[in-house]
């Protein structure tokens, strides 16, 4: 269950204490300086653990937040974290190891929380993800050299990463539990991956790390060709450079076929637009088309299969 903290909530004159103990509550102890006192103090935090991660979604106004020695110190005795922060909105700066990570909206870069750092920049709103540091299988001087490095939202492996943590923000409170557990190993082995790229080191990464994020490339890709008829086992190897039989293999672990992975993405897709209020007007057929299937009798056979009733009947029933 998430927690937040909403600077909102207690009177005007506390407000700046207690972000800032919140800030250590949800995230780490930091320092703040921040521009225009005299206005209001304005932001909120909301935090939760997914699966050995802690997830933070944040506001902030216009300022300098830093982690500073002394405050190291004061949490030594606490477990070494390393923390992937992500930029929503404007932009924002951060310092460590001497170097400057100037950050875009879909941007991140990582921070090693044993060492100083420094976050500055203008009234934005960010994701931080706190990784125990004993699960990176990647050496401490690797993760050194790569903190404070921008990792592009528009890049391959950086984009995966960026639109992972968006979505896990977005509704933190949907990932509890064995889910949560599934979820957070998925983006320890999509950071791992980033970084060991980055550094030219991808044969670092352990296999089974491997195999997983490429799952998760492989499960983008279904998920955007989905409408697409021609999305077959075959093209999906061949745009993924693995053979046929690799990627079946692949989706052992997933409890389906490949085929049958499409089919049923392809049906949860319709089964959604059918309830749709704003797509009533639009005929059973043509939202079978939309998402990829050609053939109304054959979409109508396993809409039935799989969720008991056809197609338009759902739709009376569910709309």
């Amino acid at each position: 269950m998430s927690k937040i903290w909403r600077a909102r909530d207690v009177p005007r004159s506390e407000r700046l204490y207690y972000m800032r103990n919140a800030s250590a509550e949800a995230m780490a102890p930091v320092t703040h300086w921040y521009k225009n006192k005299e206005q209001d103090f304005p932001g909120w935090i909301r935090a939760a653990d997914v699966g050995a991660l802690r997830m933070i979604h944040a506001s902030a106004p216009r300022g300098e937040y830093a982690r500073t020695p002394r405050l190291i110190r004061q949490c030594s005795s606490q477990p070494a974290s390393l923390g992937l922060f992500l930029q929503l909105k404007e932009r924002a700066v951060i310092e460590q190891n001497e170097r400057e990570a100037e950050l875009r909206p879909g941007d991140f870069t990582f921070a090693d929380l044993s060492r100083p750092h420094r976050q500055a920049g203008s009234p934005a709103e960010f994701a931080f993800v706190l990784f125990p540091r004993v699960l990176f299988p990647l050496g401490s001087y690797d993760t050194k050299s790569l903190s404070g490095v921008v990792f592009s939202g528009d890049s391959a492996a950086g984009a995966l990463v960026s639109s992972l943590v968006r979505r896990l923000v977005a509704d933190l409170d949907a990932y509890e539990g064995a889910a949560g557990g599934r979820i957070g190993s998925a983006l320890i082995d999509l950071s791992t991956a980033a970084l060991a790229i980055r550094l030219g080191r991808a044969n670092k990464v352990p296999m089974k790390t491997r195999q997983h994020v490429l799952l998760v490339r492989i499960h983008a890709f279904i998920e955007e060709h989905l409408g697409d008829p021609e999305l077959t086992p075959p093209t999906i190897a061949a745009a993924h450079h693995i053979s046929l039989r690799y990627l079946h293999k692949l989706f052992e672990s997933e409890g389906k076929t490949v085929a049958g992975w499409i089919r049923d993405r392809r049906l949860e897709r319709c089964r959604s637009d059918l309830t749709d209020p704003a797509l009533r007007p639009r005929p059973v057929n043509a939202i079978a088309a939309r998402w990829g299937f050609t053939n109304p009798r054959s979409f109508n056979r396993m809409f039935r299969a799989a969720y008991g009733i056809p197609p338009g009947e759902y739709r009376r029933l569910y709309a």
